[in-house]
């Protein structure tokens, strides 16, 4: 197999580089409590699409910070006895998408929520404020405030509101409720099960927001992760905070978050990505201790996977 990071029986004795804060635990009870705190304040708006079989809606809610979240909301007309649910999340600085690419789901007989990013290319609210730079990224937003203010901590506990309002759905069986994306949106499948301990099924694809400093040890800060090198030759071009900055980064490494999962996972990888590394991903996958299973791609990168689409739909169609 040629190789752009470790061999495959490396990688799966890999155990990650990011520095792990000592005040991690206590750091997410007191955000997951701030979450709980806050009231989501959901609302429904219908949107028409010309799909009889299905009824959709701008869902919004109230995230922490009183930040207004959008999801795009799609439930099948006939829903008599409650159903499952798939939550999606999307790449780094995209959206929703578009309405259709959601029916395969609603025409199983499940609701679909689909998240649009706080300040990305969708229509959920950024209203976090922060010292330093906000510039060519938002992994580094926050990064020189208070660890609170981190961006990313407040994007994962949007993921946590919206699973809490769609599991509140009188349609839906909170029992039954999985979690799919890729990149950023694989990250944030992680983070959601982490933080939601009642997802039952979790599908990322080649996550992003695993192990930062793995990454810039790599030189692969690049594309997604370019605002790590952005940030250092602004802000620290002799690295002298260069331990602390990677430890508060630790707050959001989802291989921290990683061993809190309860759901099942199916997880895909392209051994050839130099966009998310196999090792980045091989840090959270090795911690997860729920049934899990990978799904490697020995030739691909970060890129389309053949047919991971389908099995991820056969994966969560088991809801």
């Amino acid at each position: 197999m040629p190789l752009v990071d470790m061999s495959l029986e490396k990688l799966t004795e890999y155990q990650g580089r990011n520095p792990r804060p000592d005040d991690f635990d206590a750091f997410w009870a007191r955000a997951l409590a701030e979450a709980r705190a806050t009231d989501p304040k959901p609302e429904l708006v219908p949107h028409s699409l010309n799909a009889p079989f299905a009824e959709c809606f701008d869902l919004y809610f109230t995230g922490v910070g009183g930040a207004r979240v959008h999801a795009k909301y799609l439930r099948p007309k006939a829903h008599s006895a409650p159903h499952p649910a798939v939550l999606m999340f999307h790449g780094y600085s995209g959206s929703a998408g578009d309405w259709c690419d959601k029916l395969n789901y609603v025409g199983l007989g499940f609701s679909v929520a689909a998240m649009d990013c706080r300040g990305q290319g969708g229509s959920s609210e950024d209203t976090g404020s922060v010292k330093g730079n906000t510039l060519r990224g938002h992994i580094i937003r926050g990064l020189d405030d208070s660890p609170e203010k981190l961006l990313f901590r407040q994007i994962y506990l949007d993921t946590v509101q919206l699973a809490r309002v769609v599991m509140e759905m009188p349609e839906v069986d909170a029992d039954r409720v999985g979690a799919t994306g890729g990149s950023q949106g694989g990250g944030l499948t992680v983070a959601c099960a982490s933080l939601e301990p009642r997802i039952k099924r979790a599908a990322p694809v080649f996550p992003f927001l695993c192990d930062y400093q793995r990454v810039w040890e790599m030189d692969l800060a690049a594309g997604a992760y370019e605002e790590l090198k952005t940030f250092f030759r602004s802000f620290d071009p002799l690295h002298e905070r260069e331990q602390q900055i990677f430890t508060t980064l630790g707050y959001i490494d989802c291989q921290h978050l990683a061993s809190r999962i309860e759901a099942e996972v199916l997880w895909a990888v392209g051994m050839m990505d130099t966009i998310c590394p196999p090792s980045t991903q091989f840090a959270a996958y090795n911690r997860i201790r729920s049934t899990k299973r990978l799904a490697i791609y020995p030739d691909f990168g970060h890129e389309g996977l053949p047919g991971n689409s389908d099995r991820i739909f056969n994966f969560l169609a088991d809801l």
